[in-house]
């Protein structure tokens, strides 16, 4: 392949998006070293198919020194840092997962990065760090207001890194991507647990009044998004990546209800979050002029999506059955039906 980054390490790579990457690098021959910690969202059946042209750590990204050998025994050419605890519901009921990943993690990257002089650095962080937006869309130099303890830690991770490529010249760039969805999406999310739900004849809740917006991407568009910007990202930028299909959340359960042939009204209304952001929305001006577009529209990915969790419905039951005390926390319910 003809790339100055041959060998990565992808920390995260057995998460829901990280490991999406992990699998299309494995396929344009990139030479991939994947570290996860394997939390209870990380799963090595997403990388399975990849798994004997990989090297796999299982490990904190707060270890510095067992990420320091592992550094120097790989002697990468890029880092993408997808490692983090990313469920907004969860960071409500407990912050410090968030503290210690999100940050601190962020943070041993980044010194690790310097130690090893790592030519690349990409920061996979998220929208949600510019807040709510009632009208237009979040540009790369807007002001970040985070809202909730999950995106207040990203945040943070995004300014250590800004400070860290001024002040230190790390060779950094920022990832912020809009809501993804797609194939081994932990079903704590909304669109694979709306899919499991109504599957199995169960209503999905939905926060507050349903009218909160989100931009929509399927996970490969967006990390194909991403190895573009590792390839032709300037050092110092911020991307975003958006697709502009915005949907509020009520239309987008009833979208997937009616490609399911299920009752439209296969839903109930649950209190609102805490410090619910209304809008995200993001303006993608830049990644087009790297060549990059989206490739599949939200219709078309749903129901990729939904026949995905189909032919894997065990898979997602499983994961399901180990959510019925978090959805007890979070619905006031026992089984958030």
């Amino acid at each position: 392949m003809n790339s100055s980054y041959q060998k990565l390490i992808i920390t995260g790579g057995a998460g829901f998006i990280g490991s999406a990457c992990v699998r299309l690098a494995v396929e344009k021959g990139y030479h991939v070293t994947v570290i996860d910690k394997l939390t209870y969202a990380g799963d090595l059946a997403r990388i399975d198919s990849v798994k004997d042209r990989i090297s796999f750590h299982h490990c904190d990204i707060s270890d510095h020194d067992r990420l320091s050998d592992i550094f120097d025994n790989v002697k990468p050419h890029a880092l993408l840092n997808f490692a983090a605890e990313t469920h907004v519901d969860r960071s409500i009921l407990d912050r410090s997962p968030f503290i210690q990943t999100n940050i601190q993690g962020t943070s041993t990257l980044i010194d690790l990065a310097l130690k090893y002089k790592t030519p690349r650095f990409l920061q996979i962080s998220t929208d949600e760090v510019y807040g709510s937006i009632q009208d237009g869309a979040f540009q790369e130099n807007d002001v970040l207001n985070p809202n909730n303890p999950y995106s207040a830690s990203k945040a943070a991770a995004d300014m250590m890194i800004q400070a860290a490529i001024r002040t230190f010249g790390l060779p950094a760039v920022t990832v912020r991507p809009c809501n993804n969805y797609g194939p081994w999406q932990y079903p704590e999310k909304f669109i694979p647990l709306c899919i499991l739900r109504a599957l199995s004849d169960e209503s999905t809740p939905i926060f507050g009044s349903g009218d909160n917006r989100r931009e929509w991407i399927y996970v490969d568009d967006c990390v194909r998004a991403i190895l573009t910007i590792l390839e032709k990202g300037e050092t110092g930028a911020v991307y975003n990546i958006g697709s502009g299909e915005e949907q509020p959340n009520i239309n987008m359960v009833q979208k997937i209800l009616r490609l399911l042939k299920k009752p439209e009204t296969l839903y109930r209304f649950v209190p609102d979050r805490p410090g619910h952001d209304f809008r995200y929305m993001c303006e993608c001006r830049h990644l087009p002029q790297m060549g990059w577009q989206t490739e599949i529209p939200l219709d078309t990915g749903l129901i990729k999506t939904i026949d995905w969790v189909r032919n894997h419905f065990t898979w997602m039951q499983q994961k399901a059955h180990n959510l019925e005390d978090y959805w007890h926390q979070i619905y006031n319910t026992k089984d958030a039906s």
